[in-house]
């Protein structure tokens, strides 16, 4: 039970460092509902998901091949660090020198205003320098360092925000003519969410960049080339991912009728927020279970232990979805309090359980990582965006933002099920499926029954909740009680 033990250990700290953070910016959720209205929350969520695509672009697959690499060449590992750090570096800033000379053509390519533009292509490289130092940390067993930073840059991020929206105006009005009104905008207010952002992310870079000259620049080619080729597959992953994840607000923002696109973007954006809880776990698992895969991998037990880890995600994925469908009654008015963004709620059930199924293939997805086969996980990524692409093109135009949400969980679905499939061909490990699939059944049943039949009814929820949590209870009471005995 140590291996459980340090897993969960780390789980739980990189859980709260994923959930802390988040859990503080989804705070700026009723702000920005409030503040900026649809049109510009639009705005926002468009552009963020452009950033989500260059961030997949500007790491290019390095963080897995640093992990990979570390753990095959131990004898190298020194080596494999600096080359890694040399790569993610000279590529941002070749990335950063290029764009910013290109980025009034970028702008009116994308149908952005051009400051807009520039703090984006500013916060991607600062990120893109972050990664390689976060990495070390997660490599070398430093969740608490790891977790203290992500939290710091997310705190400073709130506190920007808050003031900017909430005490600046005030200043202006009160010292006109000064410092603070020169800085008050009124039409454009989303800048300050990106402006918010990049002084972030300038910090926290600096709080990194000592491991700059611990690790140091060394560069080995041969060894490059090495972890380019690991690393190209993951690419394609990582881009098929954000596809999937992302383009959903950048294809609903160039589908619809130009006069309605930015607020259909609000709305769906923001209703995709109350699927957070479920991301927050699966990110949480994920960033705690990756190293951990690798580690473990030539363990006696790995299979078994690879079984057991994904059973425990089912179950309390399975919980989280029944417990967000059951309340979402009162999460929509604490993190959405404006009611012209409840008519996207409908989305919020079909988010949750697409989620559920990313998490899934995430733990399924152990089989390429440690056979060296990442090319399987960039076809499975690249089948999951075909999907994507084709159904929003298909359903977008037809039922608006509810076609993306059909599409997001069509696509993950099927990523879980090919991983499957393509797992127990090249790498069979023993999955109860039959326990996950009634945790999985009877949990969708339920919801269904919560926010369909009884709409939302807190009472007869929160009932089939405490019957959903009994149930798991007895039927995991042998390993529960063999677990609390260690």
């Amino acid at each position: 039970m140590s291996v459980y033990r340090k897993l969960f250990r780390q789980t739980f700290i990189y859980g709260l460092a994923t959930v802390l953070p988040r859990a503080l910016g989804i705070v700026l959720v009723p702000l920005y509902v409030s503040v900026l209205g649809k049109e510009q929350y639009g705005v926002y969520a468009t552009l963020m998901a452009f950033l989500i695509l260059g961030n997949v672009v500007l790491s290019y697959g390095m963080e897995t091949a640093f992990f990979r690499f570390i753990n095959k060449h131990e004898e190298k590992k020194s080596i494999v660090q600096s080359t890694a750090l040399s790569s993610l570096t000279v590529s941002t800033l070749l990335f950063l020198a290029l764009t910013l000379l290109m980025r009034e053509h970028i702008a009116e390519f994308l149908d952005f205003r051009v400051e807009f533009i520039t703090y984006g292509l500013l916060i991607l490289a600062l990120d893109a320098l972050a990664v390689l130092p976060f990495a070390w940390f997660r490599a070398n067993e430093r969740p608490m360092r790891y977790a203290a930073i992500k939290i710091f840059n997310v705190v400073i991020n709130l506190g920007l925000n808050l003031f900017f929206f909430l005490a600046l105006p005030s200043l202006a009005e009160k010292s006109p003519g000064s410092f603070w009104e020169s800085i008050l905008l009124t039409d454009t207010r989303v800048a300050y969410v990106f402006i918010a952002n990049l002084i972030a992310s300038a910090i926290t870079l600096l709080i990194v960049l000592p491991l700059y000259f611990r690790i140091g620049f060394r560069f080995s080619k041969g060894l490059w080339k090495g972890m380019m080729r690991y690393a190209i597959p993951v690419l394609i992953a990582g881009v098929a991912f954000s596809i999937n994840e992302a383009f959903d607000k950048i294809l609903l923002n160039y589908l619809l009728r130009p006069d309605i696109a930015e607020a259909e973007v609000g709305v769906y954006a923001a209703c995709y927020k109350l699927g957070v809880f479920m991301t927050l776990f699966a990110t949480a698992f994920r960033l705690g279970i990756e190293p951990f895969f690798f580690n473990h991998a030539k363990s006696e037990n790995a299979k078994q232990t690879y079984a057991a880890i994904t059973k425990y995600f089912a179950i309390f994925g399975s919980a989280i979805l029944l417990f967000v469908i059951v309340y979402i009654n009162l999460f929509k008015r604490v993190l959405i309090p404006d009611p012209k963004f409840w008519e996207a709620l409908v989305i919020v059930p079909v988010i949750l359980l697409a989620n559920l199924c990313l998490g899934l293939y995430h733990n399924l997805s152990v089989w390429y990582k440690i056979t060296d086969k990442t090319r399987y996980g960039a076809i499975i990524s690249v089948v999951g965006a075909i999907i994507t692409l084709g159904l929003n093109l298909a359903l977008i135009p037809l039922i608006s933002y509810k076609g993306s949400a059909i599409a997001t969980l069509a696509a993950y679905g099927s990523m879980m099920i090919i991983s499957y499939v393509l797992g127990q061909r090249n790498y069979a490990v023993p999955y109860n499926l039959k326990k996950i699939g009634m945790y999985l059944i009877v949990s969708i049943g339920f919801s269904a029954l919560s926010f369909y039949v009884f709409e939302g009814d807190l009472i007869i929820g929160t009932a089939l909740l405490l019957v959903f949590l009994l149930w798991i209870v007895i039927a995991e009471k042998n390993e529960l009680k063999r677990i609390l005995r260690r």
